[in-house]
């Protein structure tokens, strides 16, 4: 271990002990868009990108553990957005790989995280699909952290989908379009969305030094506090995950009051 180690292990704990003896106030839900794997890649000298988005694959574990640690409840990790799915083919293709892989181990029984899938599946392959399904069933009930992976997800494509089922429900109920005109308010989407019955992120965190949400949680994200990090998200560490914390916990939430 180098001294540049030492002196961040050090600085790691003095953050840990910092936030623990403040009793400082921890998000229930935390929303991380996982940025800067390419960019990673290509700093690092990479044959393919896709040595980035594995490392960053590679990282969510850590972030996970960090959050059952910190008494997280809920994690929203944006992994493939709707407007990632007109990649070339040879991205694409070992991408979709990867996230069936990292979502696979994540729900492996050794793990203690209850797993969701939220996004346009049906814009995903079939087979990408049928696996993302497939690995998530039966991790419900798990004792650490709820984690909804975003795979397909862009948020006006969310909010379209709530409006429909929202329409589609009320349809099969009977009712006009006038009757439903007059039933309408925030709360009868809210019950539509990918994320239902959850509660809104209360702290987004946005790895690589890009500040905007990108289509993220547009509607949950109302009342958000947002945290920039520069590191690419392989290079994430729990330095920058406790700073992010500090961060919000040094905050005032208003809610708009």
């Amino acid at each position: 271990m180098g001294l540049r180690d030492v002196v961040y292990a050090a600085y790691e704990r003095r953050l840990a002990r910092g936030l623990e003896r403040s009793h400082a106030v921890v998000p229930r839900h935390v929303g991380v868009i996982l940025d800067g794997n390419r960019r990673w890649a290509r700093a690092a000298g990479a044959r393919t990108v896709s040595e980035g988005h594995q490392r960053g694959a590679d990282k969510i574990v850590d972030l996970l553990r960090w959050c059952d640690d910190a008494g997280v409840e809920l994690v929203t990790l944006w992994l493939l957005s709707t407007d990632n799915l007109t990649r070339p083919a040879s991205e694409l293709e070992p991408l979709l790989r990867i996230i069936e892989g990292v979502v696979a181990d994540l729900a492996a029984p050794q793990n203690r995280w209850t797993m969701r899938v939220v996004g346009a599946l049906d814009l995903l392959p079939d087979e990408t699909a049928r696996r993302l399904k497939e690995s998530t069933a039966g991790t419900e009930g798990r004792p650490g952290v709820t984690v909804n992976v975003a795979v397909g997800y862009g948020g006006r494509r969310e909010i379209a989908d709530a409006v429909r089922s929202m329409l589609q429900a009320h349809a099969a109920e009977g009712r006009s379009i006038e009757e439903v005109a007059e039933l309408l308010d925030v709360e009868h989407i809210s019950e539509h969305l990918y994320t239902r019955g959850q509660p809104d992120p209360d702290l987004v965190i946005r790895t690589s030094g890009e500040q905007r949400l990108g289509g993220f949680l547009l509607w949950q994200s109302a009342h958000s506090e947002f945290y920039f990090c520069e590191a690419y998200w392989p290079d994430f560490r729990r330095v920058d995950f406790l700073r992010a914390l500090r961060d919000y916990a040094a905050r005032q939430r208003r809610f708009g009051t």
